[in-house]
């Protein structure tokens, strides 16, 4: 269960990391039902990358808030009448009135319930958190029979926000499916590809800035994000305009999820400049296809990107991700070893058929936590 599918994968990670649980899943012989609000399809589609869905309408009932305010009601009246179909409820669990109704409402009806934070439960003084928390979030977190972190932040979140220390918390790391890398779609001149929501925190006019100061540098290249827009569609728009090489840097605007691998193997580099972001699945998939990737030290794939060669790990400053980005358009031996050993990376530490198996593990004890 996520909050929200759209056509342009609005809603980020959480929905990649359902959809690629559930199809590893499907070929291990469950059967997995991926239940999600939606809007902007005008004929909402019953499977996403050979997973069913089961997708809803969702609706703003709390106006300037984002994912935050969204609610499905015939998402629950739907949960109510099916509920006996199910062993296990896996919520992809965020701040918002979508997924807390739900695992609140598996909980009260006595269902194995596994929640998964995605970072998106932090400890947070915020005004309009408070009640949720104590409605929703902390009987959520005392009361599943599983609950699943990426960090040790993450970690200490859940139990800050719960208000108490829990051994049912377990460590999941986010996985995509091996796939083949093909050097020969990559274009000439080399391509520098964003491609994540525009939204104040990804940083995309940082790209923008970076991408300019490269070109005026005598860097043949090109520059393209992709994405939706999240508030930052117009400044960034701006600034390509501003910077005098709008031949060589775009915005192509969102591409749907299934999209998201054949755009990633057109390009040659993959950054994000990220601050503050999680576990990020665009990365990891990048990393799939083999594109070296740039990311910053308060990324939580920072460690792994370092220790395996898998590419450049920058701090905030501008100049920093110019350099790193310089490095690898320029050295195409660079580019080429960073690449490979991304692509092996994904194989040995984020391949998906551990995360099954860990998953299979966490179901058998919440169903028996459930029997009790």
């Amino acid at each position: 269960m996520v909050t929200l599918v759209t056509p342009a994968g609005s809603f980020g990670g959480p929905v990649r990391v359902a959809v690629n649980q559930s199809r590893a899943l499907i070929e291990r012989g469950h059967d997995v039902t991926v239940v999600a609000g939606t809007s902007g399809y005008r004929h909402p589609p019953t499977e996403q990358d050979g997973v069913p869905v089961r997708l809803f309408p969702a609706r703003q009932a709390v106006p300037k808030t984002g994912f935050a305010g969204l609610t499905s009601p015939a998402m629950i009246r739907w949960f109510v009448s099916h509920r006996k179909n199910f062993d296990v409820v896996h919520v992809h669990l965020a701040r918002d009135l979508v997924t807390m109704p739900m695992a609140r409402l598996a909980s009260v009806l006595g269902l194995g319930l596994v929640v998964q934070t995605h970072g998106m439960i932090d400890a947070t003084d915020k005004l309009l958190a408070r009640p949720l928390d104590a409605f929703f979030t902390r009987p959520i977190l005392r009361r599943a029979t599983a609950g699943l972190y990426l960090t040790e932040r993450e970690h200490g979140d859940l139990v800050s926000v719960a208000g108490q220390q829990d051994s049912r918390l377990h460590w999941l790391t986010n996985g995509v499916p091996e796939t083949a890398v093909d050097a020969a779609q990559r274009t000439t001149p080399p391509e520098v590809l964003f491609l994540a929501r525009l939204q104040s925190r990804k940083r995309p006019l940082m790209f923008v800035a970076m991408a300019r100061e490269l070109l005026e540098q005598g860097m043949r290249a090109r520059f393209t994000l992709v994405g939706p827009d999240e508030g930052e569609g117009a400044a960034v728009r701006g600034a390509i305009e501003a910077s005098g090489h709008a031949d060589s840097i775009s915005w192509e605007g969102a591409a749907s999820p299934d999209e998201t691998l054949a755009r990633m193997r057109r390009a040659s580099v993959y950054v994000l400049p990220s601050v503050d972001e999680p576990y990020p699945m665009s990365v990891l998939e990048a990393m799939s296809v083999g594109l070296p990737v740039v990311v910053t030290d308060s990324c939580g794939l920072a460690p792994a990107i370092s220790r395996s060669g898998s590419g450049i790990v920058v701090d905030h400053s501008h100049s920093a991700l110019v350099d790193a980005v310089r490095r690898l358009t320029t050295d195409g031996e660079a580019r080429a070893d960073f690449g490979a050993r991304a692509h092996d990376t994904i194989g040995k530490e984020f391949g998906m058929s551990a995360v099954a198996t860990k998953l299979e593990q966490v179901y058998r004890d919440a169903c028996t936590l459930r029997d009790d």
